[in-house]
């Protein structure tokens, strides 16, 4: 059997571990029209997962709105506090690879531009929360994805070198925040982002979803 050549998996969230698109759809139009704006559409919606809020508010209505992004923010935090873990789906494959993974002594982490603490409660939720070394969520970053902050303080908490680790993602911001932290990258097929756009980032990895890494890396999922 080949052996992997990463020590680390560092994966981002939404669309990659988990959907949550409908609590992200309805803290969205809950903040829009909390700051007098139109509903935005659901397929518009879901293609800004993944990115800050003030950019999802720039995405979604323009530039000349970004002046309400922190009164935005405070409404979608407001209603995601009541519903965004109750509406996130993690996929039913997350504890078979991740329990493959760290088997072959693979280390694991999470990076991702959702709240950490809504993470911790899905994942414990799920009986699965011990089993990332560490999260980087929203509110542990100055600067969100793409710049590549939170992912280099993911591997040197997880006392690795980034030569080592594997970054998955579902998104172009993910790869190009793989690009920026010179980490090699996997792109997931499960959210809205089309094999095509990956084409310049060059991916270590294409997967139709993150279920099929240990395959792709020649890991085994059996004892």
């Amino acid at each position: 059997m080949r052996r992997a050549r990463f020590e680390t998996v560092i994966f981002d969230f939404d669309y990659t571990l988990a959907d949550s698109s409908s609590g992200v759809i309805e803290c969205v139009n809950y903040a829009l029209s909390g700051i007098g704006l139109t509903a935005a559409s659901h397929d518009d919606i879901r293609r800004t997962i993944g990115l800050s809020l003030p950019h999802t508010l720039e995405a979604l209505a323009g530039r000349e709105h970004a002046p309400l992004a922190a009164e935005f923010q405070r409404l979608f935090i407001e209603r995601a506090d009541d519903v965004m873990a109750d509406a996130t789906v993690l996929y039913d494959f997350v504890p078979k690879l991740t329990d493959t993974l760290l088997r072959h002594g693979i280390a694991l982490g999470i990076v991702s531009s959702k709240f950490r603490r809504r993470i911790q409660e899905i994942l414990m939720r799920e009986g699965i929360g011990g089993r990332f070394g560490v999260i980087v969520g929203g509110e542990d970053v100055a600067e969100f994805k793409p710049h590549p902050w939170g992912l280099l303080h993911a591997v040197a908490s997880l006392n690795t070198r980034a030569d080592r680790c594997l970054y998955v993602g579902d998104s172009v911001t993910d790869a190009e925040t793989a690009k920026r932290a010179e980490i090699a990258f996997a792109a997931a097929l499960s959210g809205v982002t089309p094999r095509a756009a990956f084409a310049d980032y060059a991916p270590y990895l294409l997967l139709d979803s993150a279920a099929d890494l240990p395959a792709a890396l020649g890991i085994s999922a059996g004892v």
